[in-house]
Protein backbone atom coordinates (compact mmCIF):
# COMPACT_ATOMS: atom_id res chain seq x y z
CA UNK A 1 0.00 0.00 0.00
CA UNK A 2 2.68 2.01 1.20
CA UNK A 3 4.80 1.75 -2.15
CA UNK A 4 1.24 2.36 -4.36
CA UNK A 5 1.22 5.71 -2.21
CA UNK A 6 4.46 6.54 -3.13
CA UNK A 7 4.07 5.36 -6.99
CA UNK A 8 0.75 7.39 -7.19
CA UNK A 9 3.32 10.55 -5.12
CA UNK A 10 6.00 10.09 -7.79
CA UNK A 11 3.47 10.01 -10.56
CA UNK A 12 1.48 13.35 -10.00
CA UNK A 13 5.08 15.03 -9.24
CA UNK A 14 6.15 13.56 -12.59
CA UNK A 15 3.51 15.17 -14.37
CA UNK A 16 3.65 18.57 -12.32
CA UNK A 17 7.23 19.09 -13.88
CA UNK A 18 6.31 18.18 -17.06
CA UNK A 19 2.94 20.72 -16.55
CA UNK A 20 5.30 23.54 -15.59
CA UNK A 21 7.45 23.22 -18.76
CA UNK A 22 4.76 23.83 -20.83
CA UNK A 23 3.87 26.92 -22.04
CA UNK A 24 -0.08 27.72 -23.01
CA UNK A 25 -0.09 30.88 -25.23
CA UNK A 26 -4.09 32.51 -24.55
CA UNK A 27 -5.52 35.07 -26.90
CA UNK A 28 -7.90 37.44 -25.48
CA UNK A 29 -9.70 40.58 -25.48
CA UNK A 30 -9.60 42.70 -22.72
CA UNK A 31 -11.74 42.24 -20.03
CA UNK A 32 -12.67 38.57 -21.12
CA UNK A 33 -11.03 35.24 -19.80
CA UNK A 34 -7.77 36.49 -18.39
CA UNK A 35 -10.57 39.14 -16.15
CA UNK A 36 -12.72 36.77 -15.03
CA UNK A 37 -10.44 34.53 -13.84
CA UNK A 38 -8.06 36.56 -12.25
CA UNK A 39 -11.00 37.93 -10.46
CA UNK A 40 -12.64 34.24 -9.37
CA UNK A 41 -8.81 33.51 -8.13
CA UNK A 42 -8.38 30.14 -10.60
CA UNK A 43 -4.99 30.78 -11.72
CA UNK A 44 -3.28 30.97 -8.55
CA UNK A 45 -1.53 27.39 -8.92
CA UNK A 46 -1.84 26.74 -12.36
CA UNK A 47 0.72 24.23 -13.23
CA UNK A 48 2.17 25.64 -16.20
CA UNK A 49 2.99 29.01 -17.99
CA UNK A 50 0.12 31.22 -19.50
CA UNK A 51 1.09 33.41 -21.90
CA UNK A 52 -1.65 36.04 -22.56
CA UNK A 53 -1.95 37.97 -25.74
CA UNK A 54 -4.54 40.85 -26.00
CA UNK A 55 -6.36 41.41 -29.05
CA UNK A 56 -8.72 44.09 -30.25
CA UNK A 57 -11.33 41.53 -31.89
CA UNK A 58 -11.27 38.08 -32.71
CA UNK A 59 -10.76 38.60 -36.37
CA UNK A 60 -6.85 39.26 -35.41
CA UNK A 61 -6.85 36.76 -32.49
CA UNK A 62 -7.94 34.19 -35.12
CA UNK A 63 -5.24 35.26 -37.36
CA UNK A 64 -2.89 34.47 -35.00
CA UNK A 65 -3.87 31.12 -33.92
CA UNK A 66 -3.86 30.34 -37.63
CA UNK A 67 -0.17 31.66 -38.08
CA UNK A 68 1.43 29.82 -35.00
CA UNK A 69 1.31 32.58 -32.84
CA UNK A 70 -1.26 31.67 -29.97
CA UNK A 71 -2.35 28.07 -29.20
CA UNK A 72 -5.91 28.73 -27.78
CA UNK A 73 -8.47 31.75 -27.62
CA UNK A 74 -12.00 32.77 -27.38
CA UNK A 75 -13.90 34.31 -29.90
CA UNK A 76 -17.34 34.63 -31.16
CA UNK A 77 -19.46 31.93 -33.55
CA UNK A 78 -19.17 34.44 -36.63
CA UNK A 79 -15.60 35.17 -36.94
CA UNK A 80 -14.85 31.24 -36.46
CA UNK A 81 -17.03 29.89 -39.27
CA UNK A 82 -15.30 32.98 -41.45
CA UNK A 83 -12.06 31.21 -40.38
CA UNK A 84 -12.74 27.94 -40.38
CA UNK A 85 -13.81 28.42 -44.01
CA UNK A 86 -10.92 30.03 -45.10
CA UNK A 87 -9.05 26.91 -44.09
CA UNK A 88 -7.75 27.96 -40.89
CA UNK A 89 -6.17 25.42 -39.02
CA UNK A 90 -9.06 25.87 -35.78
CA UNK A 91 -11.28 23.80 -33.81
CA UNK A 92 -13.63 24.52 -31.18
CA UNK A 93 -13.43 22.92 -27.68
CA UNK A 94 -16.07 24.87 -25.56
CA UNK A 95 -18.83 26.82 -25.62
CA UNK A 96 -19.75 29.88 -24.50
CA UNK A 97 -23.14 30.93 -23.52
CA UNK A 98 -25.32 33.62 -22.84
CA UNK A 99 -28.52 35.51 -23.48
CA UNK A 100 -28.75 37.08 -27.00
CA UNK A 101 -29.99 40.14 -25.35
CA UNK A 102 -26.90 42.16 -25.19
CA UNK A 103 -26.11 41.32 -29.23
CA UNK A 104 -28.18 44.12 -30.39
CA UNK A 105 -28.52 47.14 -33.37
CA UNK A 106 -28.11 50.40 -31.61
CA UNK A 107 -29.34 53.62 -32.28
CA UNK A 108 -28.94 56.71 -30.46
CA UNK A 109 -31.32 58.03 -27.77
CA UNK A 110 -33.00 61.11 -29.66
CA UNK A 111 -33.23 58.97 -33.21
CA UNK A 112 -36.30 58.57 -35.24
CA UNK A 113 -35.78 55.10 -35.45
CA UNK A 114 -38.28 53.03 -34.09
CA UNK A 115 -37.88 49.34 -35.49
CA UNK A 116 -35.01 47.45 -37.64
CA UNK A 117 -38.10 48.32 -40.28
CA UNK A 118 -36.77 52.22 -40.60
CA UNK A 119 -33.74 50.93 -41.42
CA UNK A 120 -34.19 50.67 -45.04
CA UNK A 121 -31.91 52.22 -46.87
CA UNK A 122 -29.98 53.45 -43.84
CA UNK A 123 -26.18 52.76 -42.62
CA UNK A 124 -25.58 50.21 -39.77
CA UNK A 125 -22.34 50.19 -38.99
CA UNK A 126 -20.30 46.58 -37.73
CA UNK A 127 -17.45 44.46 -37.89
CA UNK A 128 -16.83 42.64 -40.82
CA UNK A 129 -17.62 38.73 -40.44
CA UNK A 130 -18.26 39.83 -36.79
CA UNK A 131 -21.45 38.75 -34.92
CA UNK A 132 -23.06 42.36 -35.80
CA UNK A 133 -22.50 41.37 -39.06
CA UNK A 134 -23.93 37.77 -38.13
CA UNK A 135 -27.04 39.46 -36.58
CA UNK A 136 -28.11 42.44 -39.62
CA UNK A 137 -27.72 39.42 -41.70
CA UNK A 138 -30.17 37.43 -39.81
CA UNK A 139 -32.24 39.89 -39.76
CA UNK A 140 -32.55 40.89 -43.02
CA UNK A 141 -33.28 37.06 -44.06
CA UNK A 142 -36.15 37.05 -41.35
CA UNK A 143 -37.71 40.28 -42.91
CA UNK A 144 -37.57 38.95 -46.58
CA UNK A 145 -35.10 41.63 -47.48
CA UNK A 146 -31.88 41.34 -49.57
CA UNK A 147 -28.45 42.95 -48.30
CA UNK A 148 -29.10 45.44 -50.75
CA UNK A 149 -31.90 46.97 -48.80
CA UNK A 150 -29.57 48.36 -45.87
CA UNK A 151 -26.28 50.02 -46.29
CA UNK A 152 -23.42 48.14 -44.45
CA UNK A 153 -20.47 50.39 -43.31
CA UNK A 154 -17.85 47.48 -41.90
CA UNK A 155 -16.05 49.37 -39.09
CA UNK A 156 -13.90 47.75 -35.83
CA UNK A 157 -15.28 49.08 -32.91
CA UNK A 158 -13.43 51.91 -31.97
CA UNK A 159 -14.44 53.19 -35.58
CA UNK A 160 -17.79 52.39 -35.31
CA UNK A 161 -18.03 53.99 -32.48
CA UNK A 162 -16.93 57.48 -33.41
CA UNK A 163 -19.32 57.18 -36.76
CA UNK A 164 -22.13 56.29 -34.49
CA UNK A 165 -21.33 58.63 -32.33
CA UNK A 166 -20.90 61.44 -34.50
CA UNK A 167 -23.76 60.44 -36.93
CA UNK A 168 -22.14 59.23 -39.86
CA UNK A 169 -24.33 55.89 -39.37
CA UNK A 170 -27.89 55.66 -38.82
CA UNK A 171 -27.29 52.61 -36.53
CA UNK A 172 -24.64 49.79 -34.91
CA UNK A 173 -25.10 46.42 -34.77
CA UNK A 174 -22.63 45.58 -31.58
CA UNK A 175 -22.30 42.89 -28.82
CA UNK A 176 -21.20 43.41 -25.29
CA UNK A 177 -19.91 45.48 -23.46
CA UNK A 178 -20.41 48.38 -26.08
CA UNK A 179 -24.09 47.60 -26.09
CA UNK A 180 -24.49 47.79 -22.13
CA UNK A 181 -21.91 51.10 -22.48
CA UNK A 182 -23.88 52.78 -25.09
CA UNK A 183 -27.25 51.93 -23.03
CA UNK A 184 -25.93 52.99 -19.61
CA UNK A 185 -23.67 56.26 -20.66
CA UNK A 186 -25.32 57.41 -23.40
CA UNK A 187 -28.94 56.51 -23.59
CA UNK A 188 -29.14 54.23 -26.78
CA UNK A 189 -32.07 52.04 -27.59
CA UNK A 190 -31.75 48.34 -28.71
CA UNK A 191 -34.16 48.07 -32.04
CA UNK A 192 -33.41 44.70 -32.46
CA UNK A 193 -31.34 41.90 -30.48
CA UNK A 194 -30.35 38.53 -31.39
CA UNK A 195 -32.86 36.72 -29.37
CA UNK A 196 -34.60 34.41 -31.58
CA UNK A 197 -32.39 35.20 -34.17
CA UNK A 198 -28.79 33.90 -33.79
CA UNK A 199 -27.40 30.92 -31.51
CA UNK A 200 -25.40 33.13 -29.21
CA UNK A 201 -22.71 31.32 -29.21
CA UNK A 202 -18.91 32.02 -28.49
CA UNK A 203 -16.53 29.36 -28.57
CA UNK A 204 -12.99 28.73 -27.31
CA UNK A 205 -10.94 27.63 -29.78
CA UNK A 206 -7.33 26.13 -30.37
CA UNK A 207 -4.97 24.88 -32.70
CA UNK A 208 -5.13 21.29 -33.74
CA UNK A 209 -1.49 20.95 -32.36
CA UNK A 210 -2.15 22.16 -29.13
CA UNK A 211 -4.98 19.86 -28.78
CA UNK A 212 -2.80 17.44 -29.18
CA UNK A 213 0.60 18.66 -27.68
CA UNK A 214 -0.49 20.29 -25.08
CA UNK A 215 -3.45 18.30 -24.30
CA UNK A 216 -3.17 18.53 -19.91
CA UNK A 217 -2.92 22.41 -20.10
CA UNK A 218 -5.72 22.92 -22.29
CA UNK A 219 -8.34 20.40 -20.60
CA UNK A 220 -6.88 22.15 -16.87
CA UNK A 221 -7.56 25.84 -18.93
CA UNK A 222 -10.84 25.56 -20.41
CA UNK A 223 -11.93 23.64 -16.47
CA UNK A 224 -10.65 26.39 -14.79
CA UNK A 225 -12.69 29.46 -17.15
CA UNK A 226 -15.85 27.50 -16.73
CA UNK A 227 -15.31 27.44 -13.04
CA UNK A 228 -14.33 31.36 -13.05
CA UNK A 229 -17.23 31.42 -15.31
CA UNK A 230 -19.80 29.75 -12.88
CA UNK A 231 -18.59 31.59 -10.01
CA UNK A 232 -18.67 35.11 -11.76
CA UNK A 233 -22.75 33.81 -12.28
CA UNK A 234 -23.04 34.30 -8.49
CA UNK A 235 -21.22 37.24 -8.25
CA UNK A 236 -22.64 39.76 -10.40
CA UNK A 237 -21.88 42.92 -7.90
CA UNK A 238 -18.18 41.95 -6.99
CA UNK A 239 -17.55 40.91 -10.76
CA UNK A 240 -18.88 44.19 -12.07
CA UNK A 241 -17.03 46.03 -9.88
CA UNK A 242 -13.62 44.50 -10.39
CA UNK A 243 -14.13 44.77 -14.38
CA UNK A 244 -15.36 48.11 -13.98
CA UNK A 245 -11.54 49.31 -12.42
CA UNK A 246 -9.83 47.06 -15.49
CA UNK A 247 -11.56 48.66 -17.61
CA UNK A 248 -11.75 51.83 -16.62
CA UNK A 249 -15.81 51.62 -17.56
CA UNK A 250 -18.63 52.50 -14.61
CA UNK A 251 -19.66 49.59 -13.01
CA UNK A 252 -23.26 49.72 -13.84
CA UNK A 253 -22.11 49.18 -17.10
CA UNK A 254 -20.63 45.47 -16.17
CA UNK A 255 -23.60 44.90 -13.68
CA UNK A 256 -26.18 45.69 -16.54
CA UNK A 257 -23.98 43.37 -19.14
CA UNK A 258 -23.22 40.62 -16.82
CA UNK A 259 -26.63 40.43 -15.23
CA UNK A 260 -28.86 39.58 -18.11
CA UNK A 261 -25.90 37.85 -20.25
CA UNK A 262 -25.58 34.72 -17.91
CA UNK A 263 -22.40 33.72 -19.19
CA UNK A 264 -21.19 30.52 -18.95
CA UNK A 265 -19.09 27.40 -20.12
CA UNK A 266 -20.51 24.60 -21.71
CA UNK A 267 -19.28 21.33 -23.27
CA UNK A 268 -19.43 20.64 -27.11
CA UNK A 269 -23.04 19.22 -27.02
CA UNK A 270 -25.15 18.31 -30.09
CA UNK A 271 -27.40 21.33 -29.27
CA UNK A 272 -23.66 23.88 -29.88
CA UNK A 273 -23.23 21.44 -33.19
CA UNK A 274 -26.68 22.24 -34.34
CA UNK A 275 -26.40 26.01 -33.25
CA UNK A 276 -22.66 26.45 -35.39
CA UNK A 277 -24.60 24.48 -38.32
CA UNK A 278 -27.37 27.45 -38.08
CA UNK A 279 -24.58 30.35 -38.35
CA UNK A 280 -22.56 27.83 -41.16
CA UNK A 281 -26.52 27.72 -43.16
CA UNK A 282 -26.65 31.31 -42.71
CA UNK A 283 -23.59 32.53 -44.11
CA UNK A 284 -23.67 29.92 -47.20
CA UNK A 285 -27.02 31.39 -47.90
CA UNK A 286 -25.89 35.00 -47.59
CA UNK A 287 -23.61 34.61 -50.20
CA UNK A 288 -20.12 35.16 -47.71
CA UNK A 289 -19.15 31.83 -47.43
CA UNK A 290 -18.98 29.42 -50.34
CA UNK A 291 -17.47 26.43 -49.00
CA UNK A 292 -20.49 23.98 -47.40
CA UNK A 293 -18.71 22.91 -43.99
CA UNK A 294 -20.03 20.60 -41.33
CA UNK A 295 -20.17 21.68 -38.35
CA UNK A 296 -19.00 18.50 -36.18
CA UNK A 297 -15.69 18.65 -38.59
CA UNK A 298 -14.94 22.04 -36.88
CA UNK A 299 -15.24 21.22 -33.03
CA UNK A 300 -13.59 18.64 -31.00
CA UNK A 301 -15.92 17.44 -28.00
CA UNK A 302 -13.32 15.29 -26.12
CA UNK A 303 -12.65 18.25 -23.44
CA UNK A 304 -16.32 17.91 -22.27
CA UNK A 305 -15.38 15.87 -18.82
CA UNK A 306 -12.94 19.21 -17.56
CA UNK A 307 -15.76 21.19 -18.65
CA UNK A 308 -17.83 19.98 -16.61
CA UNK A 309 -15.95 19.02 -14.07
CA UNK A 310 -14.98 23.32 -13.49
CA UNK A 311 -18.72 24.00 -14.12
CA UNK A 312 -20.19 21.89 -12.00
CA UNK A 313 -22.06 20.44 -14.04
Amino acid sequence: MIRFVVAVALFVGAGSVAGAQTLLRVGDQKGNSQAVMEAAGVLKDVPYKIEWKEFAAAAPLLEALGAGAIDTGLVGDAPFTFAAAANIAVKAIAAIRQSREGLAILVPEKSPIKSFDDLKGKKIATGRGSIGHQLILAALEAKGWTASDVKIVFLAPSDAKVAYSQGSVDAWSTWEPYVSQEEVLFKSRRIMTGEGLTPGLSFEVARPEAIRDKRDALADFVRRLAAARAWSLGNVNGYAESWGKLMNIPPAVAVNWLSRAKIRITPIDDSVVAGEQQTIDLYVRSGLIRQKLEASAIVDRSFAAAIAKGAGL
